[in-house]
């Protein structure tokens, strides 16, 4: 949607700092928002749960944060508007967990989900990985409680690995590929099997959602088209560089090896409703929710069901 605003509007766009963030690293690099009258800012953190730190201080104007845990900042009255897919099939599915995994040391013993027991595992408290775990024990018939699980932000789980300061870790990627290069020995116990449904949508403070309508479609339209970029074949060669100069640690090689195993799906729909509901279970199953919440309350599928009757080419490869 070309020339949607006459002059370019300041946006300021969070990202996570993996291999998820490459929908909003796609759109600035390949001009996707420029095209559509948007001056952006790209804002990196390191999680979802700092980016929507962010996002409620005023920092950044969108943000996404993971299904995972978003949930639970809503239920205690934060106030956001869900506009546009930002990584994860949601859309299609209520469960996607492929770019998330368990990498353990060769010397700690570990090959099978009971070998876990009694053994340290590095996990991010809180984080989308940290419920991947508890859930891959919990089906597995293992008690949160027989693992000492410690608590390791994300840039130090590949070296905490790497040290033996832990016998396995559970990560996203690119950690999780980074520790099966770099950590002698290394081997991948899990990767995904539908536990949880890793998925985000870009969302913003309502007021900055609505005040601007024009600019939040223009967004969704970036948005749209570079995710739809993302999934061309042909674009994976260009895809990889533009990785590798936005996330730290990243080369080319890597974020070819990488971004298979993350769906960027910008439509939200019946299917998104569903994964979110899917995501609050189980948060009110480990009791860090009390009571379902209404997903209407969140998602507002206008913006994008708009783009996709404007530009059906940008989601004609999908399902």
């Amino acid at each position: 949607m070309g020339g949607i605003a006459n002059a370019a509007t300041e946006l300021r766009v969070g990202a996570a700092s993996n291999i998820g963030g490459m929908i909003v690293f796609v759109a600035q690099d390949k001009g996707f928002f420029a095209k559509n009258g948007i001056d952006a800012k790209v804002v990196v953190r390191s999680t979802g749960s700092a980016l929507t730190k962010s996002l409620n201080a005023g920092e950044i104007d969108f943000a996404p944060a993971a299904f995972t845990n978003l949930p639970v900042a809503l239920e205690k009255g934060l106030k956001l508007r869900g506009v546009v897919g930002y990584l994860g099939s949601s859309f299609t599915k209520p469960t996607h967990d492929s770019n998330v995994g368990i990498v353990t040391r060769s010397d700690s013993g570990i090959k099978s989900a009971a070998d876990l027991k009694g053994k340290k595992v590095g996990v991010t408290f809180g984080s989308t990985v940290d419920l991947y775990m508890r859930e891959y024990l919990k089906k597995n018939g293992i008690s949160i409680k027989d693992v000492n699980r410690v608590n390791v932000r994300p840039p130090s789980l590949v070296s905490i690995l790497d040290s033996g300061g832990v016998d396995a870790i559970v990560a996203w990627e690119p950690n999780l590929t980074l520790a099966l290069d770099k950590v002698k020995g290394s081997k991948l116990l899990s990767r995904g099997g539908d536990y949880i449904c890793f998925c985000a949508v870009m969302h913003g403070i309502p007021d900055k959602v609505y005040k601007d309508r024009k600019r939040t479609q223009a967004f969704v339209d970036a948005m749209s088209e570079a995710a739809q970029y993302l999934r061309n074949p042909k674009n994976a060669d260009d895809v990889a560089k533009i990785g590798s100069r936005y996330v730290k640690a990243m080369t080319p090689d890597l974020v070819k090896r990488t971004v298979k195993h993350v769906v960027y799906d910008a439509r939200i729909g019946g299917g998104t409703t569903a994964a979110f509901n899917f995501s609050v279970k189980q948060l009110i199953a480990s009791k860090k929710m009390e009571k379902p919440f209404d997903p209407a309350k969140y998602l507002d599928t206008s913006f994008v069901e708009n783009t996709m009757k404007r530009h059906p080419e940008w989601f004609s490869d999908l399902k």
